[in-house]
């Protein structure tokens, strides 16, 4: 399989993915008030949804290592235009949470990172992974500027159910794109080396102190973004802003995050991933504090999302290739929706405590506040990360 194949298609579906979910706070203010239904309810349907994601990720990326990316994303993408038409079909919000929350979750699973990163991983030599994760990562990113300007724009002219229905349509694009990751059957048995059983890489990998770290940090990533993700539009409406001031923010964040994503793939190749991701979440919470100290305008948005917009997922790169690095490739899709559930039990917390929080309070203050000491966090504990290959005694049982 080419290497230029596989990341064109690869890119091309996590610019579609990646792009649609991240323009998702758009739809909070017209749901709830046109529905009746309160910010908590909203929210609580997105942390379903981060929290489905993570769940059916490992499976996912077990059903990718085994059968191939190519029968997951197209079943991923199916669930995709489903989930999609329920959010705007949805009368209550029980039917909102199962469809938002749940089948947009379960879509996720089989139509990002964890799916897609696989394909690279067995297709790409090891000393050019890093940079070709980056590759795959800052397409995603662009996806996020490209998608939250047509997502606002197909909301202003059609309402927000006719921009749903449009995107359930443009989510069924990753079917044919996914053709373009059909691998033979012989890369799959021939991934990784020597044959290790599912229960003995499991095993391994729990055990070890490293991968228990790189959850950890994770959980820090998903809370981050999604709380600022799913929040910050209604945070900066809170505070008598437009909704172009979001709508641009929102984009900032996608575009610098093509150039951090690819920066983080890039600086890979030649220095420690464990300082990479210390420094990127070190930074995360400064841009946070230093955001919530400075007098709130449009132009601190832009700033704050630009800045946010570099450090936004460019821990995919790093995160994923030392994964590779220390476990190989043989299970890498399974192992990274593993690291990935973790990501997403963050993601959770950080999408339902915001309404909650807000909702007993009226204001954000302690989630923000959460988002610096949780940074600061993931900081310190990515330091001793071990990125050298994982030492075998001798092969396991198939």
């Amino acid at each position: 399989m080419s290497l230029a194949r596989v990341l064109l298609c690869g890119a091309l579906i996590l610019t579609l993915s990646m792009g649609i979910r991240h323009g998702f706070g758009l739809w909070l203010q017209p749901i709830t008030m046109e529905r009746g239904w309160s910010r908590e309810a909203f929210a609580l349907a997105m942390a379903i949804q981060n929290l489905g994601w993570g769940l059916a990720a490992p499976l996912a990326g077990m059903l990718a290592d085994r059968l191939g990316a190519f029968k997951v994303l197209m079943i991923g993408s199916l669930f995709y235009a489903a989930g999609l038409a329920g959010m705007a079909a949805s009368n209550s919000s029980l039917g909102f949470a199962l469809s938002a929350g749940v089948l947009i979750g379960i879509a996720q699973a089989g139509t990002t990172y964890a799916v897609v990163y696989g394909v690279i991983g067995r297709n790409v030599a090891p000393e050019k992974r890093s940079r070709a994760m980056g590759i795959g990562a800052a397409a995603g990113s662009f996806g996020q500027f490209l998608m939250v300007p047509v997502e606002n724009a197909l909301i202003a002219s059609f309402g927000w159910q006719g921009a749903l229905w449009m995107l359930a349509a443009a989510a069924l694009v990753i079917i044919p794109m996914s053709f373009g990751l059909r691998e033979h059957r012989s890369v799959l048995t021939s991934a990784g080396g020597a044959s290790q059983s599912v229960a003995a890489a499991l095993r391994e990998a729990f055990g070890y102190r490293s991968f228990q770290l790189l959850m950890g940090g994770y959980f820090v990533c998903g809370f981050q973004v999604v709380f600022i993700g799913v929040h910050l539009p209604s945070y900066l409406k809170d505070h008598g802003m437009s909704p172009n001031v979001a709508t641009t923010a929102l984009a900032l964040v996608g575009l610098f995050n093509v150039i951090g994503t690819y920066a983080a793939g890039e600086l890979g190749q030649r220095f420690p991933r464990r300082y990479i991701l210390s420094a990127i979440y070190a930074l995360r919470s400064v841009a946070i504090g230093l955001f919530l100290l400075a007098p709130l305008t449009p132009w601190s948005v832009y700033l704050f999302a630009s800045a946010m917009g570099l450090l936004w997922l460019s821990t995919v790169p790093p995160t994923n290739a030392v994964i590779a690095q220390i476990f190989g490739v043989q299970y890498m899709s399974m192992l990274s929706g593993f690291v990935f559930l973790s990501h997403q039990v963050g993601s959770f917390l950080g999408a339902w405590m915001g309404g909650w929080l807000y909702g007993l309070q009226g204001n954000y203050h302690v989630v923000w506040g959460i988002c610096i000491a949780l940074g600061i966090y993931a900081a310190l504990i990515n330091l001793p990360v071990k990125e050298s290959p994982i030492v075998r005694a001798a092969p396991s049982a198939a």
